[in-house]
């Protein structure tokens, strides 16, 4: 029989938590909205596919975010897998404090067809989503799409698995090869 988890009690500290949780390999995306004539941006590394029928997305994002604001409002997101050569990107939008306007001013990018969300060229693969529900999760919320619209840009179209997705171990980005 296993406990209720709400009736044990806490043994791990969260610094520690959170150091042991940089040795999880996670590859690095980009989730963007549109919001009140606002492009809206963040670096993440906590998404994945939830359903394939539907097809259903799912990213964590900080509770304390504008973006999580913007997400909520527009109700409509894209997600832009990073090829491994994106690490200025990935470390643009996840720059704490950067400014909420124009922020993909230097991030070469294209409107989704389905959602007007920010797409990023050049990315491994592309996704529109529609928020179907925003769950409550510790300090994140975890928003779960439906994937409207898949796409890949044409600067990534090449010859299959010519391009590295991007990855964050250990506090730094890496390609795996």
């Amino acid at each position: 029989m296993s406990e209720d988890p709400q009736h044990v009690d806490q043994h791990v500290d969260p610094d520690a938590a959170a150091a042991a949780f940089e040795g999880i390999a996670a590859g690095v995306a980009v989730a963007s909205t549109r919001w009140r004539g606002l492009d809206h941006a963040i670096t993440v590394t906590s998404y994945t596919w939830v359903s394939r029928e539907p097809p259903m997305l799912l990213v964590c994002v900080h509770e304390d975010a504008r973006f999580l604001d913007a997400v909520e409002g527009a109700g409509t997101w894209g997600l832009s897998l990073l090829p491994a050569g994106a690490r200025a990107t990935a470390g643009w939008l996840a720059t704490p404090g950067r400014p909420a306007v124009g922020q993909l001013d230097r991030v070469p990018h294209r409107t989704g067809a389905v959602t007007g969300a920010p797409l990023l060229d050049g990315a491994l693969e592309s996704f529109e989503c529609r928020t179907t529900a925003v769950h409550p999760a510790g300090d994140h919320a975890v928003v779960v799409g439906l994937v409207v619209g898949i796409g890949r840009s044409t600067a990534s179209t090449g010859s299959a698995g010519a391009e590295e997705p991007l990855v964050r171990f250990r506090r730094s980005y890496h390609a795996l090869a």
